[in-house]
């Protein structure tokens, strides 16, 4: 049975580096990526950081009902998680890790309840500001945009099932790879593994 973890976390939260700490450190995850109308930024690549594809396409496969989840972002781009991630995850054997943000987390775990939702945040707006200031070179404007979507997101916290509050990188890291694994512990998703070993004490 494929796990899917969703983590969403404010701008500049440290989500990115948490994420791929975890990847690099817990086997058998893959890591979803999102499809968007916005073109890409820097060295991002097709098909690795995002899969970019026009407005209208978007648009005709939100009609076929082919994203788990789908977000038009301050009424210019579309973001989205097509249902093959989830199909090709659990065909490779995957669990599923999917950075996606408050709305889309909340369509997700409609249409998946036992998705394991995580919420990352700084442990205060100073920080987070700074945080900011130090990765960008975004307008007073900006800055002070994405603190409001800061506050806006981090009042949807009680939907997550954890919160994370990220004050040193490395801990954190190793509590979300203890969620993970805790997870894959769960009785209900190792009857799988555990049949085969009660079926050999019975066997003799």
């Amino acid at each position: 049975m494929t796990n899917v973890f969703i983590i969403s976390a404010p701008s500049g939260s440290g989500k990115s580096t948490l994420v791929g700490e975890l990847m690099k450190r817990v086997p058998r995850l893959r890591f979803s990526v999102s499809y968007t109308t916005r073109a890409p930024r820097g060295q991002e690549r097709d098909g690795v950081d995002y899969h970019f594809i026009s407005r209208d396409e978007f648009e005709a496969r939100i009609r076929a009902k082919e994203f788990l989840e789908s977000a038009l972002v301050f009424g210019h781009d579309y973001y989205g998680t097509h249902q093959s991630e989830l199909e090709r995850a659990a065909l490779e054997g995957l669990d599923l890790v999917l950075d996606i943000d408050v709305q889309g987390a909340r369509q997700l775990k409609e249409r998946i309840p036992a998705a394991v939702s995580i919420f990352i945040l700084a442990p205060s707006r100073k920080i987070l500001e700074q945080r900011l200031r130090s990765r960008s070179q975004d307008s007073p404007e900006v800055m002070e945009r994405r603190l409001r979507e800061a506050a806006e997101e981090i009042r949807n916290y009680h939907m997550y099932d954890y919160v994370l509050v990220n004050g040193e990188v490395e801990a954190s890291v190793e509590t979300l790879v203890s969620i993970v694994e805790a997870t894959r512990s769960r009785r209900e998703r190792m009857e799988q593994e555990i049949r085969p070993i009660l079926e050999s004490f019975e066997n003799g």
